[in-house]
C-alpha cells in the first residue's frame, strides 16, 4: 500500500468515475485501475462497485474512513516538516458567513495575502450555526461566526462587535421615518433570516423580551439573501448593521433606528482547541488579533 494508491481511492470517492479520478491525478484510467485492483488483492476486499456510477462498497467506506486518517497525519506531517524553514506557509481552509465573507474580509484578507504570498486560502460560506461545527469537526481550519457560548473543545478570541438594524426600501411606508418603537414591529409584514441562524437566534430572543409576535411573510438562509428582497419592497427586516455599508451608500436601504434592538454581539476567530496550528494558520490567527476593531467595521 502507497500514499497514491489512497489518493486515488479518494478521488473516485468525490468523482464516482475512474475516468475523472485520472484527469485530476493525472494518472491514466488503467493506471487508476491497477491502483485499486493492488489495494483489493492485498487486504481481500473488493472496494469499489464498478457500475456506474461508481460507488464504494460497505468494505471500501470503512477502508476510505482509516485512509483519510493517514492522509490527515501525512499532510500534517507535511506541515510540521514545512514549519521547519520558519517562513509562514501552507493552506487555511476558512468558514465564516457570507455577509462576513464580502464585508469583512476582503479588507483583511487583502492585507494579509500582500505579506505572505506563500499561504492559500480557501474560504467556505455557510450558515452562522454551523461554523462552530465545521471548525469542531475539522471541515474549516479556522470559523469566523457570532460567539454564543463557550466550547471546551474550541478556543476564541473577540474581533469586534456587530449590532443588529430594522431596515426598509426607500418605497416602504416607514422609510420617512428615523426611529420606532419594538412594539411597531408586530404587524409589521417581516423577512426574517431561518430558525437555525444565529442571528435569527438572538432577533427571536429580543422580541421574545418584549412580548411581540413577528408578522414573518418569508424566511431566508443568508442576510444577503435578506436584503435582496427587503430591496424590491417585499417587506421589512432586521440585519446586522455591518452587512448594510453598501446598500446605504447606494440609497436601496434605509435604516429605521430601534433602541430595543441596540444590543452589541461579539463575533471572532475560533479554532479547534488542542489542534496543531502551522506557521500559516499561526501567522494569520496573529494578524487578525492583533488588528484594531475599525479595520473589520469601517464601512470604506
Amino acid at each position: 500500500m502507497n500514499i497514491s494508491q489512497l489518493e486515488t481511492l479518494l478521488t473516485i470517492s468525490k468523482t464516482m468515475s475512474f475516468r475523472k479520478a485520472g484527469e485530476l491525478l493525472n494518472l491514466t484510467q488503467p493506471a487508476v485501475s491497477a491502483q485499486i485492483k493492488s489495494l483489493e488483492d492485498e487486504f481481500k476486499s473488493v472496494l469499489i462497485n464498478r457500475n456506474q456510477p461508481v460507488t464504494l462498497t460497505d468494505h471500501g467506506q470503512v477502508f476510505l474512513e482509516h485512509a483519510e486518517k493517514i492522509l490527515g497525519i501525512v499532510e500534517e506531517l507535511k506541515q510540521r516538516l514545512d514549519d521547519l524553514n520558519q517562513t509562514p506557509q501552507g493552506h487555511i481552509v476558512l468558514g465564516t458567513t457570507t455577509s462576513i465573507a464580502i464585508q469583512i474580509l476582503p479588507r483583511v484578507l487583502s492585507y494579509f495575502q500582500d505579506q505572505y504570498p506563500q499561504i492559500k486560502t480557501t474560504i467556505h460560506t455557510m450558515p452562522s450555526s454551523q461554523v462552530m461545527t465545521c471548525v469542531e469537526n475539522g471541515t474549516v481550519d479556522v470559523g469566523i461566526t457570532y460567539l454564543t457560548e463557550k466550547n471546551p473543545n474550541i478556543s476564541s478570541s473577540v474581533l469586534y462587535y456587530d449590532t443588529f438594524e430594522l431596515v426598509v426600501s426607500p418605497e416602504h411606508p416607514m422609510s420617512r421615518l428615523t426611529h420606532t418603537t419594538v412594539d411597531k414591529l408586530r404587524d409589521l409584514p417581516m423577512i426574517m433570516l431561518a430558525p437555525d441562524t444565529l442571528g435569527r437566534r438572538f432577533i427571536d430572543g429580543i422580541l421574545r423580551k418584549h412580548n411581540v409576535q413577528p408578522n414573518i411573510v418569508m424566511e431566508l438562509s443568508s442576510s444577503e439573501e435578506v436584503k435582496r428582497m427587503v430591496e424590491i419592497d417585499l417587506g421589512a427586516a432586521i440585519v446586522s448593521k455591518l452587512s448594510i455599508p453598501t446598500e446605504l451608500k447606494l440609497g436601496t436601504l434605509k435604516i429605521i433606528k430601534v433602541h430595543e434592538l441596540e444590543t452589541t454581539h461579539p463575533v471572532g476567530v475560533v479554532y479547534r482547541s488542542g489542534r496543531y496550528l502551522n506557521t500559516a494558520m499561526q501567522q494569520f490567527l496573529s494578524d487578525l488579533r492583533g488588528m484594531p476593531e475599525h479595520q473589520f467595521i469601517s464601512s470604506e
